[in-house]
């Protein structure tokens, strides 16, 4: 099965039920300025921003300019042809049918296959396309004949990925960049699997509309996960540890609207988190008394702005009343939870991730001691791929060995007389 949108469909196309149905977000189209992956012949995926007038260079399998993407839709395979690319037809897919043959008698020896590395590379210079490339090695290849239909399917497919010169256009869905990172760098996304942050969306009862408060330390796959699923309605505050706008390398692949983003997310910084903290704020007002300039003034005007969207964004999370709490951290959450669990509503989810099972283990052995916290909970979530060709949909040999692991609360009121301490009531 190729990775593509086939296994978590509810958790990929969660902003076509919101109000972002006309958005270029969910069009399937390819636009000037979007983030864009490519899936090359070997299985590898690229990640690349089209910039206008810019060259994609991907490496062996040749380069050419960004702007014939443009306005195309996903999904479709290129060649790439003297820097210029055409589309390629998707190949049928034909059931095999058995045969006598075996593969026990076959010799891999090194004078199976005749044709050279130094004579396949004179070919490919010579701008011999590559399908005559693998054909003339099938009928130089002296074993070719005694594959079994499967066999000889397979080698088809293992030239291909190594000689064609193609790239198949994928879209940044949640699903897509959650792979793309997991197969790339694990430890950036904390080594969160699609199906184990499907399972958080999930335990944390995500909508559009919601209120919710993030600690994600997973590069913004939690947070991205939250905004497609508010789709444009709703809130969400991010906590993190540096003192500008946390930069979400997951979030910009997601090709979201900055309007979508500026509407819903606001962040803050675990000192202006904090309520007996004050913030120190540089005047707005000129110290002369009038603007030098009307440069002055605009720098003046865009501080008091951020002051005040600070001071904003600082009340309505002392207020309270979210309905959940989403904990992706490499800090303790144990501390986390101890900060921000005050400004939780009745009934609001707590979900905290790890890839760790002592970490939330230990949480969950503390969590119970707190007569606030309901039923907390630990899960595993397992994913196995299959193959599904005709007459061929087997699981996959290898799969990865997990995918964290989910503590999960709700946040409970109790009355003050009945709250006592959980180590004298023994």
């Amino acid at each position: 099965m190729s990775r593509d949108d086939t296994l978590f469909p509810a958790t990929q196309s969660s902003l076509n039920a919101t109000s972002l149905g006309q958005n270029k977000v969910d069009d399937g189209v390819i636009h000037a300025g979007d983030t864009v992956l490519l899936r090359l012949p070997t299985g590898d995926i690229k990640s690349w921003k089209l910039e206008a007038e810019s060259m994609i260079n991907l490496g062996k399998f040749g380069s050419f300019i960004a702007d014939a993407l443009v306005n195309q839709p996903y999904g479709l395979t290129y060649e790439i042809v003297n820097k210029t690319i055409s589309v390629i037809p998707p190949p049928a897919v034909e059931e095999l049918e058995d045969t006598d043959a075996t593969n026990e008698l076959i010799n891999d020896g090194q004078f199976v296959q005749p044709l050279t590395a130094t004579e396949i590379e004179a070919l490919k210079q010579s701008g011999v396309h590559a399908s005559e490339i693998i054909k003339k090695q099938i009928e130089m290849h002296a074993n070719y004949s005694l594959k079994t239909e499967y066999s000889k399917d397979k080698y088809k497919k293992r030239k291909a990925a190594k000689y064609s010169k193609s790239f198949t256009t994928v879209q940044p869905t949640l699903f897509n960049v959650c792979e793309y990172w997991f197969t790339k760098d694990q430890t950036r996304i904390l080594s969160m699997r699609i199906d184990t942050l499907s399972q958080m969306m999930n335990l944390g009862n995500v909508r559009p509309g919601g209120r919710y408060i993030v600690v994600d330390d997973a590069s913004g796959m939690v947070v991205s996960a939250v905004l497609e699923r508010l789709g444009g309605n709703g809130r969400l505050i991010t906590i993190c540890d540096v003192d500008s706008p946390p930069a979400y390398p997951v979030l910009t692949q997601m090709n979201l609207p900055k309007e979508l983003i500026a509407n819903v997310l606001s962040s803050l910084n675990w000192a202006t988190a904090d309520e007996t903290y004050t913030p120190i704020v540089h005047s707005a007002e000129p110290t002369s008394g009038s603007y030098g300039s009307e440069k002055h003034k605009t720098r003046l005007s865009k501080r008091k702005s951020t002051t005040d969207a600070l001071f904003r964004v600082r009340e309505e999370l002392f207020a309270g009343e979210f309905e959940g709490l989403f904990v992706a951290s490499v800090y303790d959450p144990l501390s986390i939870l101890e900060e921000l669990f005050p400004y939780l509503g009745g009934s609001a989810s707590v979900v905290v991730y790890s890839p760790h099972l002592q970490i939330v283990s230990d949480l969950q052995a503390t969590l119970r001691q707190d007569p606030q916290c309901l039923a907390p909970s630990i899960s595993e979530s397992w994913l196995r791929r299959y193959q599904v060709l005709p007459g061929r949909t087997h699981p996959l040999m290898t799969t990865s060995g997990g995918g964290g692991y989910l503590l999960h609360a709700i946040r409970v009121y109790v009355p003050s007389l009945v709250i006592m301490n959980p180590a004298s009531s023994r």
